[in-house]
């Protein structure tokens, strides 16, 4: 049987870090943004973990 392929847009989105978890960027910084406080701004450039809800789902995507 062939291998699986890595869903090409999954992997541009999602990083794994070292103790396995998955990494993700936030919504919400990408136009529309003069309404926005400066802190609010500030706060979406950190990368937060994927809930355990859509981790196995991503997991599946990323082949892991």
């Amino acid at each position: 049987m062939p291998k699986m392929k890595t869903h090409s847009g999954t992997k541009k989105r999602f990083k794994v870090t070292g103790s396995g978890k998955i990494k993700r960027g936030q919504a919400y910084k990408s136009h529309i943004l003069t309404k926005m406080s400066k802190k609010r701004k500030l706060r979406l450039r950190d990368t937060v973990l994927v809930s355990k809800a859509d981790e196995k789902r991503i997991r599946h995507l990323l082949c892991i």
